[in-house]
């Protein structure tokens, strides 16, 4: 009976949450003068689509959107797999002292940091350019704790066969860790990817071109537009527009991304 209740709450919740989601997609293929109408039919349209594209320079958000989330995830990458090596193989003093300071950055709120980072990257001259977007998240404390708890379930015998076969701390890291980690690293991607993809505040505050704006802001300014006000239609085509990438990327990896944190014993 107590399972019965839980699958029931938990059916109600996901129908619940679905509900905003299957109003945008509905409303974003039906006509202008059906948008707001409580009757159900099935005209559907791909205009919307059109003119959101057209009226706005998407393709540019689109562009700078991916060269800043590929960025920050590469640059990621790179340090969380040395610092998650370090923390979880590597011997030194202080080790605990400096994880638990590290991890002290997960209980920072991001935008609390924005007026330090501000003005660090006004006194750089890197205000309204990709790499000022880039810069505060160049390093990820959750990803370094995920893929600590990774390298933790490995066992030693891997490092000892690989030292056996004369590979150095740095190949043992590259091709024996990083491999057989992919599950992590898959989930790291797409919460990073996710993360930076739906960053709205810190992009709006150190941006002011178009050539440097990402796809949030330009959806925010589009949707305020005098142009497109309360044209429910039009707005909520562009939301698609936004969105469907990272839909399509959690339904691809969406097994992997719950396995990592299964296997990583992160509840």
């Amino acid at each position: 009976m107590t399972k019965k209740i839980s699958y029931t709450l938990m059916y109600v919740m996901a129908i619940i949450w679905l509900i905003p989601l299957v109003w945008t997609f509905w409303t974003a293929f039906r006509p202008k003068k059906l948008a707001l109408s409580p009757s159900i039919t099935f005209d559907f349209t791909f205009a919307n689509f059109s003119h959101v594209w057209q009226g706005a320079p998407f393709s540019t958000y689109y562009l700078n959107t991916l060269l800043v989330v590929v960025g920050i995830f590469t640059v990621q990458f790179l340090t969380a797999t040395m610092a998650a090596f370090a923390f979880a193989r590597i011997d030194f003093w202080g080790k605990q002292l400096v994880f638990v300071l590290f991890l002290a950055q997960i209980m920072i709120p991001a935008d609390i940091l924005i007026f330090p980072n501000y003005t660090t990257l006004r006194d750089l001259s890197l205000l309204d350019t990709k790499l000022g977007i880039m810069m505060p998240y160049l390093a990820s404390a959750f990803g370094v704790f995920l893929l600590r708890q990774m390298f933790k379930t490995l066992p030693y015998e891997l490092d000892e066969a690989a030292r056996m076969e004369g590979c150095n701390l740095w190949q043992i890291l590259w091709k024996i860790y990083v491999p057989l980690s992919r599950p992590a690293y898959i989930s790291f991607g797409v919460v990073s990817v996710s993360y930076h993809w739906n960053n709205f505040l810190w992009p709006l505050i150190v941006t002011n071109s178009v050539e440097n704006r990402l796809l949030t802001v330009g959806l925010a300014i589009f949707a305020q537009s005098f142009e497109t006000g309360a044209q429910w239609s039009e707005v909520t085509a562009a939301t698609i527009i936004v969105i469907i990438p990272l839909i399509i990327a959690y339904m691809l990896f969406q097994r992997q991304f719950m396995n990592s944190f299964i296997h990583s014993g992160i509840k």
